[in-house]
């Protein structure tokens, strides 16, 4: 049959980092590529509990059709919650999606036509342009510092139709923006009339200290929000939300129903039961403890074996480390030899719109134990002190 496929799915490709995993299911690799949360992590007491109380209080209205915008509750919690980190939103500015994945395909949906340009970090989440890239936008990348991308580079992305940040210990830098440099950012974007969209997955997981507030507190209706619990309670319930302006809100609600209807309503209230009176405040300290632990092993690991010449920043939350190599050591063609010694790693050059940049690598701590962190690390020194 002479199928004829549309031309924004030439523009669909495989996640680089889903076929990493797929080499990490080798008996005998440890894997530093996935940007998994640890399951010691999931609250599997308390979501057998809560799942009892849903079953028992309200069995119909969990297995039934729901509203597209969310289970109003859980709306609720969500804009009271972001009140305390100083985004003030009504619950109607809400829209629970299946992940927050979900709402960076809404956002290009509704924002992106063919041709039109959207600005993103350099380097960026490789799933957000992913999620983008079949509407075909062309893709501007924005320069930055340690600190995130600065504030005088927006000049290039005049015109765009938005421009894409990760402020909170981003994938895949680790990098957190201070306050000045969020400030500086939302006053230059305002300048240039460059709406922002603030995807902020891992913004609970600091260690010593909590980041600044969202850039959305300060952009107003000039910044949609994205967060997630995957990071603070399981991803496998694929929930996450968007905060969106009125004027936004009603398409990307539009767009949320074409898509699937509704997100689970089931898992909806599962998760509001658990979160409902306060869990989080003694559940997620508890994730960056550990998280904590496995980042300070991961940065002595990497001080006492990596060869000269790899340069990183110790994250100061999140989930990552990211390791700039030699110039001459390209991550890509080594990373066959790296898992035949026993260790994956995500090739840096995925995570950047045009390519490039091929002597950098992201490396994942929170799922492998202190000691093992060590010995994978030693192996990939190993590896490229041979390169």
């Amino acid at each position: 049959m002479p199928w004829q496929m549309a031309r924004r799915a030439e523009r669909l490709n495989p996640s680089t980092i889903r076929e990493i995993l797929k080499i990490t299911e080798r008996p005998g690799i440890v894997s530093l590529a996935g940007g998994l949360p640890s399951a010691d992590t999931f609250p599997v007491a308390a979501m057998k509990e809560a799942t009892a109380r849903v079953l028992r209080d309200s069995p119909r209205e969990a297995l039934q059709y729901a509203a597209s915008e969310g289970y109003a509750p859980l709306r609720e919690w969500v804009a009271a919650e972001l009140g305390t980190q100083g985004l003030h939103a009504a619950a109607a500015q809400v829209i629970i999606t299946s992940g927050s994945q979900q709402g960076l395909d809404l956002v290009g949906k509704v924002l992106i036509d063919p041709g039109s340009t959207v600005a993103v970090e350099s380097p960026t989440y490789l799933g957000a342009l992913q999620a983008f890239a079949p509407y075909e936008p062309e893709f501007v990348a924005v320069q930055g510092d340690a600190e995130g991308p600065l504030p005088q580079a927006l000049d290039a992305a005049r015109g765009a139709r938005f421009l894409y940040l990760l402020p909170n210990y981003q994938n895949p830098t680790g990098r957190c923006m201070s306050a000045a440099r969020r400030l500086a950012l939302v006053a230059r974007a305002r300048q240039l009339g460059l709406p922002i969209v603030e995807d902020n997955p891992y913004g609970e997981l600091w260690f010593d200290a909590p980041p600044p507030p969202p850039l959305s507190a300060v952009a107003g209706d000039g910044a949609v929000y994205l967060g997630s619990f995957s990071k603070v309670l399981a991803p496998g319930l694929r929930l996450g939300y968007v905060v969106a302006p009125e004027r936004l809100y009603p398409k990307l609600l539009q767009a949320k129903q074409a898509a699937d209807l509704h997100t689970a309503g089931f898992n909806q209230r599962v998760v509001y039961e658990v979160i409902r009176n306060g869990f989080l405040r003694q559940h997620v300290p508890t994730i960056r403890a550990r998280y904590r632990a496995q980042r300070d092993a991961m940065r002595a690991a990497l001080e006492q074996h990596l060869p000269p010449g790899c340069h990183w920043q110790a994250p100061v939350g999140g989930m990552f480390f990211w390791v700039e190599l030699p110039a001459h050591i390209d991550a890509t063609a080594l990373l066959p030899r790296a898992v035949e010694a026993g260790v994956a790693y995500v090739p840096g050059s995925t995570f950047y719109p045009h390519g490039g940049h091929a002597n950098t690598l992201r490396l994942s701590f929170v799922t492998v134990p202190p000691g093992t962190i060590h010995t994978a690390v030693a192996a990939l020194a190993r590896v490229l002190a041979a390169a």
